[in-house]
């Protein structure tokens, strides 16, 4: 199947933003509250994964070789930081608030 090169140059573009973000979430880990640095690890993995997902689709969509398992462990750790995210948040919500 013939992949359009303005396609790839989308993702190309989405990777490179997605990348950019991982420079607010560096500063983040270098506060002195332990729960800033904890969320900013918890988001840093997010962006990890999703550079992973799109670098496997991207080289996926521009080389002729299969890149799927490089998306898949993207996928696989995204799955596990939102399951983190969200036994957080659901934690967050039952304990009383003082």
């Amino acid at each position: 199947m013939d992949i359009p090169d303005w396609l790839v140059w989308i993702a190309l573009v989405l990777a490179l933003l997605q990348a950019l973000a991982l420079v607010p979430g560096v500063r983040r880990l270098r506060g002195s509250d332990s729960r800033v640095r904890a969320k900013a690890r918890l988001d840093l993995l997010d962006t990890v994964a999703s550079l992973l997902l799109m670098g496997g689709l991207l080289l996926n969509l521009a080389v002729s070789d299969s890149w799927m398992w490089l998306s898949l462990a993207g996928l696989a750790l995204m799955a596990a930081v939102y399951a983190v995210k969200g036994v957080r948040l659901i934690r967050a919500r039952r304990s009383p608030t003082l």
